[in-house]
């Protein structure tokens, strides 16, 4: 059993497609309150935050140990050096999508595993290169009108309408959509073993 620290249903499926049983506790944390001027160090430091918070709220005020290790995630996309979290508007996803159009941009993703026993957590960024798709401007203003981009870090999602305007990807496809199931593998026993 998992707890997962976040509300991102792709996130979910993921879990629940690889058979990983897990429950749900959303964090509450704001992820405004950290920054950092690396990606990787940032989506590491939000990754944390968020399983630290979840741990400290399963805790209680008891101090008790977790029954179940609790699985902090969070993805940024950087393009051309700038970095690329959920759009604030569809006008700022279109005009994202106007500069990525025919692109490479890399998706990176910080994952933070907080132990159920005492120590210390697990700490990684998984990251995968993304190119998109050479479209024009009817297919980004159409693909915008959905909202989907607006939930998303990088202003697309893989598993849904964005996979149309994916070109390819470079690394691990899982990672792209939430969470980086070959590093859970990694850090967990296997479900089905």
């Amino acid at each position: 059993m998992l707890l997962l620290a976040s509300a991102s249903p792709a996130r979910r499926r993921l879990l629940q497609q690889a058979a990983i049983a897990h429950r749900v506790r959303v964090s509450g944390f704001d992820e405004e309150a950290i920054g950092a001027d690396d990606p990787i160090q940032l989506v590491q430091l939000l990754a944390r935050a968020k399983a630290e918070t979840v741990a400290a709220q399963e805790r209680g005020d008891t101090g008790a140990s977790l029954s179940v290790p609790v699985l902090g995630c969070d993805s940024l996309l950087v393009f051309e050096g700038e970095v690329f979290g959920k759009p604030r508007d569809a006008a700022e996803a279109v005009d994202r999508w106007r500069r990525m159009a025919g692109r490479w941009g890399d998706l990176h993703t910080g994952h933070c595993l907080w132990p159920a026993r005492a120590g210390e957590p697990l700490i990684a960024t998984v990251t995968t290169r993304v190119q998109f798709a050479s479209v024009g401007e009817a297919a980004i203003e159409a693909y915008v009108g959905t909202g989907e981009p607006l939930q998303c870090a990088g202003g697309f999602a893989l598993e849904g309408r964005g996979g149309l305007l994916v070109e390819r990807i470079e690394g691990c496809y899982s990672n792209v959509i939430g969470l980086s199931l070959p590093l859970l593998r990694q850090w967990l026993p296997l479900p089905f073993s």
